[in-house]
């Protein structure tokens, strides 16, 4: 059995870490050849010391200090690079078959295109780099060969259930969600609502900014464009289920009527693990599905009048070319005002709006033309959202 050479980018967050967690489990399968992280550099340590990776990437010159002072007396010092450019290497390394793409944001864009680029399969975890660049993203997969394994908990979900099938069969995917902390609260109630309350997720355990995406139902939208474009199906056949239970993670419907699902505890380290050792499945050490004890799975239609960050994620996709930048843009930005008590939560979709309905889409759909449009957008919603300061 060979083992698996590894790239874990965004080692520290919760996918990195879920990630690590699996091959912990696995140590005659996989070997950790370059992490990659932010500002956690106590964390980051920690995995060092745990994986003794050959390279490693930090944010910024002060954090790769930060780090080197750490590890200073340490038995094992890997070489330590940062930046974007710190993170390519770690993205290009030699001798590494597989990139963990799990940087939050758009920010994991070109270290995921650098790779494909050196010819490393990429288990995908930022949806974001098909967000807003899925038209550059995957022509550039197929033509270096390279697989893209979805490493999402939905998406995971609809890859299984299109195994074994034709994909001319296929009527409609039915991507779930758990419609967040807020699927029942009126929209009177969501107009109040604090960061602290829209951080307590009722089913996962993420990282700050998703865990927001998930209670403006953002993060489904964001689904539906990167369902789009793994799978190559119009975004009129991706229909949103709202599942409270999070058990179902998705579902594919073929044209026979016949709906396959992929039903699974709510937890992240089954797709990572089947990402990971696709075609093979691991036998990780996850609590079995009791589908006795639970008793009931329930479904949902989403109310985009409650949660209209559905409603631009749909309407971005169908425009397509330079929008989804903007809307993901927007959205990073609002996100980040809103968690610094700067907007309300309603403010959030109203600032990505406003961008969407200023942006011209570029003729041509260019790497370029999307990083162009991803700032702009940035700009933008900084002035909306130093505006709904001012007003409030």
């Amino acid at each position: 059995m060979t083992i698996k050479s590894l790239t874990i980018l965004g080692s520290t967050g919760s996918i990195g870490v879920n990630t690590l967690e699996v091959i912990r489990q696995f140590p005659d399968r996989f070997q950790v050849m370059a992490l990659a992280a932010g500002r956690n550099i106590g964390l980051l340590c920690e995995q060092i010391a745990a994986f003794r990776p050959r390279l490693v990437a930090v944010l910024d010159q002060d954090c790769a200090a930060h780090l080197n002072r750490l590890i200073r007396d340490s038995q094992y010092r890997p070489e330590i690079v940062f930046g974007t450019d710190g993170y390519q290497q770690c993205a290009t390394l030699p001798g590494v078959e597989m990139v963990v793409a799990a940087m939050v944001g758009a920010a994991g864009l070109i270290p995921t295109l650098a790779a494909i680029q050196a010819g490393k399969h990429i288990a995908l975890a930022n949806k974001e780099t098909l967000v807003i660049a899925g038209a550059v993203v995957m022509p550039l997969a197929q033509q270096a060969g390279v697989r893209i394994l979805p490493v999402d908990s939905e998406h995971s979900a609809i890859f299984q259930a299109l195994q074994g099938n034709q994909r001319k069969h296929l009527r409609r995917i039915l991507l779930t969600a758990s419609g967040g902390p807020f699927f029942r609260k009126t929209l009177k109630e969501l107009v109040a609502v604090t960061p602290e309350a829209a951080l307590r997720h009722p089913n996962w355990s993420m990282g700050r900014k998703i865990t927001i995406d998930s209670a403006t139902l953002m993060n489904k939208g964001l689904e539906v464009i990167e369902a789009h474009w793994l799978f190559d199906v119009p975004v009129e056949q991706i229909v949103i289920h709202i599942h409270p239970e999070s058990i179902v993670h998705s579902m594919v419907e073929y044209v026979d009527g016949s709906v396959i699902a992929q039903l699974g505890i709510p937890d992240m380290k089954a797709p990572i693990a089947y990402a990971l050792s696709y075609p093979e499945r691991l036998a990780i050490a996850n609590p079995a599905l009791d589908l006795l004890r639970l008793g009931k799975l329930s479904f949902y239609p989403p109310d985009t009048a409650k949660f209209p960050c559905l409603r631009l994620a749909y309407e971005a996709c169908r425009v397509g070319s330079t929008l989804p930048a903007v809307l993901n843009a927007a959205n990073e930005v609002a996100v980040d005002a809103f968690l610094q008590g700067r907007i309300g939560f309603m403010d959030i979709a109203r600032i990505i709006e406003e961008a969407m309905s200023r942006h011209t889409v570029a003729s041509e759909v260019t790497l370029q033309a999307i990083l162009q449009a991803d700032s702009w957008a940035r700009s933008l919603a900084r002035q909306f959202a130093e505006g709904h300061r001012a007003a409030v």
